[in-house]
């Protein structure tokens, strides 16, 4: 026993520790419960009588030498760590640290948010899973109607599912709020689409409601004309195609102009050079009802618009997949429109 005491003590001596890693390693090796010096403890404990006796006081001088050149190795790589930081040079050139950037969708978003804000609407937020009647009946879809089919719309159980438009969130500021209503709503949306080019399974809207005394369908167009203004540039070419959506009447889409000079072009706006940006229309009188506002005193329009589209319009971008791939040589061209 007492030659195992004098093995341990030397192997104490002896060790040396620069970093916290080894000081921690001292511990684990002659501290712990299981460690080398607990270990002669539980062969201490075997020994007869006599043998403890003159065991004893030297397994104790042992216990406390190994806690104090545990406290000295700590303590020494303290003051080393402070002297090191004592030695620094301040006036060295500082480390590079990368400098993030804002997604471009979130970029785009903000701006759009901001045009609308200026003109007078305020922001509502609705939940991303929702019930068939905030989705659908509310918006006038009836019980046949395509879009609950599960080829376009993500189904959790029966009757509720992905949201497929920010229109819901539209249905609860309606059933919650008297008119005048003048409120944007963005968000993400999912829909059960083949992803392209120009279309993938979930992305971004932002979707416009006014409703108040006299709301004309000028009012409509004059709204967007004016965020196509502020947004793109005044001499940005737009044009209303007639349209159908259940929950207005009448409808209609507005596209602005990308033109055909090059292939990407030709293939985005199937030749034609447009590309649809927004649907839009006078909120259909079923819709008003059903939230519980009454149609004959007030009337008003709805729009919604993608932002991916947008934001490929606005810096050239000719795949909507881009904007998803999470490529940083794509997203690095962005960090000066932070």
């Amino acid at each position: 026993m007492k030659q195992q005491i004098e093995n341990v003590k030397k192997s104490i001596l002896s060790f040396e520790a620069k970093t916290e890693k080894e000081v921690e390693d001292f511990r684990l090796r002659f501290l712990v419960k299981k460690g080398e010096v607990n270990s002669l403890f539980e062969e201490f404990k075997k020994l007869t009588k006599e043998e403890k006796r003159k065991a004893g006081s030297i397994l104790n001088d042992l216990k406390n030498y190994a806690n104090q050149k545990f406290k000295e190795l700590n303590e020494g790589v303290v003051a080393k760590e402070e002297e090191t930081k004592e030695g620094t040079d301040f006036s060295l050139p500082g480390s590079i640290v990368p400098q993030g950037s804002k997604h471009p969708l979130s970029i785009v978003q903000k701006k759009m948010i901001e045009i609308f804000e200026r003109m007078g609407f305020n922001i509502s937020l609705g939940p991303e899973v929702e019930d068939d009647w905030h989705n659908f009946s509310a918006l006038n879809f009836p019980k046949n109607h395509p879009a609950r089919d599960m080829q376009d719309t993500f189904f959790i159980e029966k009757e509720i599912s992905l949201r497929t438009h920010t229109s819901s969130v539209q249905v609860r500021v309606m059933e919650e709020n008297e008119p005048p209503i003048r409120t944007i709503s963005p968000g993400r949306v999912y829909r059960n689409e083949a992803i392209s080019a120009r279309s993938n399974s979930f992305f971004h809207q932002i979707e416009g409601l006014y409703i108040d005394e006299g709301v004309s369908f000028a009012d409509l167009k004059q709204t967007l004309f004016l965020f196509v203004q502020q947004f793109f540039g005044e001499k940005t070419e737009v044009r209303f195609r007639p349209s159908y959506f259940p929950f207005t009447e009448p409808s209609a889409e507005m596209d602005i102009f990308l033109g055909t000079e090059t292939e990407e072009d030709y293939r985005l706006t199937k030749g034609t050079g447009w590309l649809e940006i927004l649907g839009c229309g006078m909120v259909d009188v079923n819709v008003l009802e059903n939230c519980g506002i009454d149609s004959k005193k007030y009337s008003g329009f709805a729009f919604g618009m993608g932002v991916e589209r947008i934001t490929m319009f606005q810096y050239g971008v000719k795949d909507i997949r881009t904007l998803f791939d999470n490529d940083k040589r794509f997203l690095e061209q962005f960090k000066l429109l932070n």
